[in-house]
């Protein structure tokens, strides 16, 4: 089976690609436009392997797709390609609009043409995959509630509203073209390979650099964390297995506040490498303003494709994070770089309502 997998060079994308190259039963096809966030680094493990390749190329390039598409015979198309920093979609939102929006539109259309051009057979066995985030269904009370794929869409921030826009364009595809489709939305991700902007490399980084671990507002804002394997074996079942024009919500069912994360890395770094003279990493924890329209709590409600396709996270919280944090003391190799040359750890998203 072949599988075209886009932003395959970024965290979940790269992660996809590993997996999916780790049955010999599939060959994969990785298109990244490689931005700031893609690294081709985090292919090393398999760049080697038979059944990978990759193509530097951009989603909103229709031609090159439809003709990476024809050549490549791909069976399945994993659309992962997005920007996805909350804070960045504050300061820069055009990026978002084009990408997100566009660039769906766009793989789209390529899709489309490709498979009306398929013979019978293979028309049957082919899928547009669409990756998607819970952010598209807004907040949730602190103390109660859950996303199901019947939540209605009520994005907050420039990011969720672009993935929003993409997710209705991929069921209009699929409603008035006949696109197979597939969808996708889950919670946050995190593990190896993870770009240092988002909230637990971020921490991990500079609380080993001895640089202020910045935490929004009160910490109270609430996320359900998804180890990022166990969302690539999520997003395999559903690529394959998911029913068409149905939708799966994926979450690993372990809500925690922002603070409640930064105090976890800040214990496992006093035990894996403690500061000098005794001191604990979490009297580096400082809080700052909150960001602008900071969602309060997400949490998923995965029992569909626990149900359907038999998928659950292999991963507790507390297991991945250590995983996490032991794989960037392990791997300067891979985060150092990033940091010296491509962001350091400064804070992102500080637009305020009203700013010009």
């Amino acid at each position: 089976m072949n599988f075209l997998v886009t932003g395959g060079a970024g965290f979940i994308g790269s992660a996809v690609c590993r997996h999916l190259c780790s049955s010999p039963a599939y060959r994969v096809t990785n298109i990244d436009k490689l931005t700031y966030a893609g690294n081709l680094a985090s292919l090393r493990p398999i760049e080697n392997a038979h059944n990978y390749r990759f193509e530097r190329a951009d989603i909103c390039d229709d031609r090159t797709i439809l003709e990476v598409l024809h050549r490549y015979d791909i069976d399945i198309v994993m659309h992962l390609a997005a920007e996805s920093h909350v804070d960045r979609s504050i300061d820069g939102p055009g990026a978002f609009i084009e990408t997100n929006i566009v660039g769906t539109y766009r793989m789209l259309n390529s899709a489309l043409e490709y498979w009306r051009r398929l013979p019978d057979e293979k028309k049957g066995r082919f899928r547009f995959h669409h990756v998607s985030t819970d952010e598209v269904f807004g907040d949730l009370p602190f103390d109660s509630g859950v996303f199901t794929e019947q939540t209605p869409y009520a994005p907050s921030s420039p990011y969720s509203a672009s993935k929003a826009a993409s997710d209705h364009l991929v069921r209009a595809w699929h409603d008035t073209y006949g696109l197979p489709v597939v969808l996708s939305n889950c919670s946050n991700n995190y593990g190896p390979f993870h770009f240092p902007e988002k909230l637990i490399p971020l921490a991990i980084l500079n609380a080993l650099d001895e640089k202020p671990l910045q935490v929004y507002g009160a910490g109270i804002n609430v996320r359900d964390w998804l180890f990022v394997e166990d969302h690539a074996r999520a997003l395999a079942m559903v690529a394959t297995r998911g029913v068409i024009g149905e939708s799966y919500n994926v979450g690993g069912g372990s809500e925690r506040t922002n603070l409640a994360v930064v105090e976890a890395i800040c214990d496992i770094l006093d035990n894996r490498r403690p500061r000098s003279a005794g001191q604990s990493y979490r009297d580096l924890i400082t809080f700052v303003a909150d960001r602008p329209g900071h969602d309060r709590r997400y949490a998923i409600d995965a029992s569909k494709i626990e149900r359907d396709l038999g998928w659950t996270p292999r991963e507790t919280f507390d297991s991945g994070l250590a995983r996490t944090v032991d794989w960037y003391l392990q791997n300067e190799w891979w985060w150092g770089p990033i940091r010296r040359e491509r962001y350091a750890g400064e804070r992102l998203g500080e637009a305020r309502k009203g700013a010009a």
